[in-house]
C-alpha cells in the first residue's frame, strides 16, 4: 500500500519520489494517517483517493482465508465479547479485507473513517474512539478491549482507559516503552492474557474443578 500512497502524492502533489515519501510519512506521524493530511492541506477527494490507492490493491493474491484466525475469533464466548471491527480505512477496504480473510460474519459491527464526510476523523484522535464507542455500545472504558499494530493508537487508547494489547508484527522491534499494558508477538497470545473470555479455556477450567 506505501507505493500506492507514494504514487498518489507524485501524481497528485508533483512530488519527487523521495518528497512524496516523507510527506506521506509526515502526515501518517502527525495524523495517523495519510489521507488526513491530504485533505486537509491539499482539498484531495478521499473517495478518489479510496478508489486509487485502497479499492486498488490486488488483495486477492496478498490476503487469504486465515482459519487459525477464524478458529480464535469462533472460540471467543459471544455472551461476553463483542467482537467489533476499528479501523482507519474505507468501509469498502475494511469489508474487502475481513472477506478475504474468511471473517467478515464473525464481527457484528464496523468502525471506520468515512471518507463521505468533509472532516475525516480516523485514529488516534479521541473523536475516533468516541464515535467506536457509541457505535459499538460500550457503557464504560472498562468495556473496551484494543489490539492493534499501531504503536500510536495503542498509546492513546491506553491513556483513554481501554485495555490495550499492541500486535508487534514480525520484523518489529521491541519499543522502548511499551504502548499499554500488553504486547504480543501472535494473536495467539491472546488466549492466556483473557483466558476468561475464551470457551475453551472455561472448559477447561471447569474440568480442572471438577478433578
Amino acid at each position: 500500500m506505501g507505493d500506492l500512497i507514494d504514487k498518489y502524492f507524485v501524481e497528485h502533489l508533483s512530488l519527487s519520489k523521495e518528497e512524496a515519501t516523507m510527506l506521506h510519512q509526515k502526515y501518517y506521524t502527525e495524523y495517523g494517517l495519510a489521507i488526513e493530511g491530504l485533505v486537509r492541506h491539499h482539498k484531495i477527494d478521499p473517495l478518489e483517493y479510496n478508489k486509487k490507492v485502497d479499492d486498488a490493491l490486488p488483495l486477492d493474491g496478498l490476503i487469504t482465508s486465515d482459519p487459525n484466525l477464524r478458529k480464535l475469533l469462533e472460540d471467543m464466548d459471544k455472551r461476553k465479547v463483542k467482537l467489533w471491527l476499528f479501523t482507519n480505512a474505507y468501509v469498502t477496504h475494511g469489508t474487502r479485507v475481513v472477506k478475504l480473510l474468511g471473517i467478515d460474519d464473525l464481527f457484528e459491527g464496523m468502525t471506520f473513517c468515512d471518507y463521505t464526510q468533509s472532516n475525516l476523523v480516523c485514529k488516534p484522535h479521541k473523536e475516533m474512539f468516541d464515535k467506536a464507542e457509541l457505535e459499538a455500545g460500550a457503557a464504560s472504558v472498562d468495556d473496551c478491549f484494543f489490539v492493534d499494530d499501531s504503536y500510536l493508537n495503542c498509546r492513546h487508547a491506553h491513556a483513554r482507559g481501554w485495555t490495550t494489547v499492541h500486535l508487534l508484527e514480525p520484523g518489529d522491534p521491541e519499543p522502548a516503552t511499551k504502548a499499554g499494558k500488553y504486547q504480543v508477538r501472535g494473536l495467539e497470545e491472546i488466549r492466556d492474557i483473557f483466558p476468561q473470555f475464551f470457551l475453551s479455556s472455561t472448559t477447561r477450567t471447569l474440568k480442572d474443578s471438577q478433578l
